[in-house]
């Protein structure tokens, strides 16, 4: 599978964790930066790593800032995109199998690094479980939503 991989310069160290967790796990990890630890704006590599998943150019996207908050209100402004919070193996997981999130969000400073490789995994083997009427009913409504506001 195809990952955008982006953060900001307090997500940075995440994120090359992540980077190597999804390397060991065999996927295929584009790079949207940032590149250090200097001060840069989330809303830049959000849209870097959205714009690979709205378009087809990665399958799913994981963005690292300080706490998620912002690169998650970023992500959420791109049609196409279901992003979410997620600093735990099990919200991971549920986020695609049950509202089939394709870009996850994690805080940096909030998450213990040792952790994330489990939640990253998580993430990544979780599929929407499409068959299920009830939620496939729910994702429609949310496409509906976003069309009617992505004009």
């Amino acid at each position: 599978m195809k990952i955008a991989v982006g953060s900001d310069h307090a997500g940075f160290a995440a994120k090359e964790i992540t980077l190597k967790t999804l390397k060991t796990l065999g996927h295929e990890a584009a790079d949207f930066g940032t590149s250090g630890c200097d001060s840069v704006d989330y809303p830049d590599y959000a849209a870097a790593v959205c714009n690979a998943v709205a378009s087809g150019a990665a399958e799913r996207g994981i963005l690292l800032c300080g706490s998620g908050v912002g690169m998650c209100i970023a992500a959420n402004k791109y049609k196409g995109i279901r992003a979410s919070i997620a600093h735990d193996i099990y919200s991971a997981a549920q986020g695609v199998q049950h509202n089939d999130m394709n870009v996850l969000c994690i805080g940096g400073k909030v998450v213990d690094h040792a952790a994330l490789p489990r939640i990253i995994e998580a993430f990544i083997n979780a599929r929407f479980l499409k068959d299920e009427e009830r939620f496939a009913r729910r994702v429609q409504k949310l496409l509906a939503i976003e069309a009617a506001n992505f004009k």
